[in-house]
């Protein structure tokens, strides 16, 4: 099993599929980090030999910017937007879409579950 930048990357996959696995790597990244590599795309990574493994370990080193490093400067800059008061940041601590998306309907992801209107509502007296 070949374990890249703290991930396990999927045996059955290409390694181009498997690649992406890996957080801050998409498709083209993937690409041109096996071409960097000398690496057939099309291979499956339980294919691969160990010298393949280290060759894509080493040109993932020398770009860096995955995983643990990455979500790290993610989180910093979100941070820096919320200490400095900037509208993104607002909305970032507000927990609301932060790229001008429309809040009256939809948004449900990011705002979580609808809350209850009706809670304050006081209820009908029986007849007797």
């Amino acid at each position: 099993m070949a374990r890249i930048a703290g991930v396990d990357l999927p045996r059955n996959k290409q390694v181009r599929i498997g690649l992406t696995y890996i957080y801050g790597i998409g498709q083209p990244r993937a690409r041109k980090i096996l071409d960097k590599a000398n690496v057939d795309a099309f291979k499956d990574v339980q294919d691969l030999g160990e010298d393949e493994v280290n060759r894509i370990r080493q040109v993932i080193e020398d770009e860096g910017g995955v995983e643990g490093d990455l979500r790290k400067d993610v989180q910093m800059h979100i941070k820096r937007l919320i200490d400095i008061q900037s509208y993104r940041g607002l909305r970032h601590r507000r927990s609301l879409p932060v790229r001008g998306q429309r809040t009256h309907t939809n948004a449900r992801t990011r705002k979580g579950p609808r809350k209850g209107t009706i809670a304050g509502k006081k209820k009908a007296t029986a007849k007797t």
